[in-house]
């Protein structure tokens, strides 16, 4: 493949004009003799942040591009599209506030080409954060870990290193940022390292993250969990629990019947059928086991007909 760029990096950013003009003459102090990239990717700012990178763009033709958004989409929609711009040999990812040091890059740099890794995350071992986000974020790192099989201990960190080849294969939508080491991994690309980076307080404006992030942060875990697991086969998961709940329908309802069979045999005094809570409990189960088993269905007919099927990461071809 060829590579218009050693380094290209990836900078999405909301109102956040005070400290682009210091972060690019940063990055350019650190990559000076280098050919490299910075493409800002303006997620819908209302303050002056375009302005900025217009200025940024007429003072550094040729290392500055520019991407605004009419709106606010997300960090996940601004670093797609980034994604898609870059065609450097390393892309790097980081937050525009100056919390990410930009001395850190050469070292990501060497550490995706050394070291032979597809992704290298970030490790903001010290933080200068409060205790309200640091033992939420320490949870979520930790049942993210269990559920995704990657020992990374900040999986949010948002200074990250790829090979060109990890960004143009993952698909960044939602608020999967947080995931796309997970992502990749599930693309085919597991060779996943970490590093200690330099966490810096923060100098200009405030954070554009609530504490809602690490509720939507744990439902997109499941999501990704899910998706990951039976994308290609949900018959595997609908299929199967559906058959189990209609099974245990069908066993209580056996054992009901069989219970009132015995009660007319015996000339025992009974309760009607329908009247029996284990009568509805078998009723509810056989027809929740018979939608889950028709969603798993439908969910294959949608996945065999798609255009994306059968397509798979090709590593090497003789």
């Amino acid at each position: 493949m060829e590579y218009a760029y050693d380094i290209s990096i990836v900078v999405p950013l909301f109102n956040e004009e005070e400290s682009l003009p210091e972060l690019m003459a940063w990055v350019d102090r650190v990559l000076t003799g280098r050919k490299y990239e910075v493409v800002f990717v303006d997620d819908g700012s209302t303050d002056g942040s375009w302005a900025q990178v217009v200025a940024l763009k007429a003072a550094y033709p040729t290392q500055v591009k520019g991407i605004s958004f009419a709106r606010n989409h997300g960090k996940s929609a601004a670093l797609h599209t980034g994604f898609q711009t870059v065609s450097g040999r390393v892309v790097v990812t980081m937050d525009a506030d100056l919390q990410d040091s930009p001395d850190e890059i050469p070292g990501l740099e060497r550490r995706i080409l050394d070291d032979d890794l597809d992704l290298v995350s970030g490790w903001k071992k010290k933080r200068y954060d409060p205790l309200s986000k640091t033992i939420p974020t320490k949870l979520y790192n930790r049942a993210t870990r269990i559920v995704s099989g990657i020992y990374l201990h900040d999986f949010n960190c948002g200074l990250k290193a790829y090979r060109l080849e990890v960004v143009r294969a993952v698909e960044v939508n939602g608020e999967m940022h947080r995931y796309i080491p997970v992502l990749a991994k599930q693309a085919g690309f597991s060779r996943i390292g970490e590093q200690v980076v330099e966490h810096r307080a923060r100098k200009y404006g405030t954070t554009k993250f609530g504490l809602e992030r690490f509720v939507n942060g744990f439902l997109d875990l499941l999501t990704i969990a899910f998706i990951g697991r039976f994308a290609t086969k949900p018959m595997h998961l609908f299929g199967v629990l559906g058959t189990m709940m209609f099974a245990a329908g069908v066993l209580i309802f056996g054992y009901v019947g069989g219970m009132k069979l015995w009660a007319i045999w015996g000339d025992i005094a009974s309760p009607r059928i329908a009247s029996m809570s284990e009568f509805h409990i078998a009723l509810v189960s056989m027809v929740m086991g018979l939608q889950l088993f028709l969603a798993g269905f439908v969910a294959e007919l949608v996945i065999r007909n798609s255009p994306g099927r059968n397509q798979y990461k090709v590593k090497a071809e003789l």
